[in-house]
């Protein structure tokens, strides 16, 4: 992987496939890393250049402080400036959904479209914020054990996927990590109400088995989004439906990009 260097201090971390299509950045959610698109990578390289990144306290990013999503939507024009691309579809999984929702308020003149995979323009739910806080902080004191293990990857991989690497990963995550990047996924706004100042062609994708987010969430997108084409379902699909079920999301970006 490459790195770049942030004005605001340290690096986030990315991949590229070069070529001379249109640019798609795709980034991940909570806990992930580049690597969960390694299904659209191969899947849509043909059709587009694709690029992927680790964010703030993820994967081989280096960051210290706090941040909010909208310092990872600064963080993906950073990207952007430095690979020489003036305008690219920014993609998003969750939280890479939640950054790329901002980067599109901060610079909508950078973002040719947006698909939003499995997230969301909301705060998260306080009925289950005490619940991800008690985790975060028993991972912090003395690593993830078993059950939380468990938990993460029911919620955030669901049916399709083989949770034991992504445990294996966790696992090894550096612990001191976890309250920042989980407390800047509690700390988040809501955007809904902007989302109309959101023009771009936007694509809106979600597991009908999403048990993180409510498909109303998405719903929602749909109807705030200007641009927002027909809501795409994904049959079965959990929370990371792209990485789960791909064929189905990289045929519906496919059509998207064609269309754009």
């Amino acid at each position: 992987m490459d790195q770049v260097t942030l004005t605001s201090g340290g690096t986030v971390a990315y991949t590229d496939t070069g070529g001379d299509g249109p640019v798609l950045v795709l980034s991940h959610g909570l806990l992930m890393n580049h690597s969960m698109f390694d299904p659209q990578v191969e899947g849509l390289r043909d059709v587009c250049r694709v690029v992927t990144w680790d964010e703030r306290g993820h994967g081989d990013a280096e960051h210290e402080g706090s941040w909010t999503y909208w310092d990872s939507a600064r963080d993906v024009l950073a990207l952007l400036d430095h690979l020489g691309v003036e305008q690219a579809v920014l993609g998003g999984m969750s939280q890479g959904g939640f950054l790329s929702l901002r980067a599109a308020l901060l610079a909508p003149e950078r973002v040719a479209g947006l698909v939003l995979i499995d997230s969301q323009a909301g705060p998260e739910d306080p009925a289950v914020a005490p619940l991800y806080q008690s985790m975060t902080d028993a991972w912090a004191a003395q690593g993830p054990d078993q059950a939380t293990l468990d938990f993460a990857a029911e919620a955030i991989l669901g049916p399709g996927t083989d949770h034991q690497p992504w445990k294996d990963q966790w696992a090894a995550m550096p612990w001191h990590r976890a309250p920042q990047v989980m407390g800047t996924l509690l700390s988040r706004e809501d955007i809904t109400d902007r989302l109309g100042e959101i023009t771009c062609p936007a694509l809106v994708i979600h597991g009908t088995l999403d048990a993180a987010i409510p498909m109303a969430k998405a719903e929602e997108l749909v109807a705030g989004l200007p641009g927002a084409r027909p809501l795409v379902l994904v049959e079965g699909a959990g929370h990371a439906s792209n990485l789960s079920f791909p064929e189905p999301v990289n045929a519906a970006i496919r059509s998207f990009l064609a269309s754009l």
